[in-house]
């Protein structure tokens, strides 16, 4: 049986990329829920910042993770020798149209 990738893969890699901006803002209104549930407990107005601040804080997680995985994606296709210009042959101020 050969390793093939599941059809609907680019599909659900392309979704994942649409819903980070859906995640930055449920990251940030789960941690105003975290601050205001620990409003109600300790009836300290301060306590919302500290859920205010875990919701941003996810949300600049999310947004990191997201970058690391399309550079590194990115990164995997620039040693693709099909979009390499110098494994081609080709150097830095040769035209393409001039090897050919």
């Amino acid at each position: 049986m050969k390793n093939e990738e599941p059809k609907l893969k680019k599909v659900v890699d392309a979704a994942d990329g649409l819903s980070l901006g859906i995640s930055i803002v449920v990251a940030v209104l789960i941690g105003v829920g975290i601050g205001l549930g620990l409003q109600k407990l300790t009836g300290a107005m301060w306590t919302l910042w500290i859920g205010v601040f875990i919701g941003v804080g996810a949300a600049i997680l999310n947004v990191y993770k997201a970058y690391d995985i399309q550079k590194r994606s990115l990164d995997a296709l620039a040693k693709d020798p099909r979009y390499n210009r110098k494994q081609r042959g080709y150097s830095e101020d040769e035209d393409e149209d001039e090897k050919y």
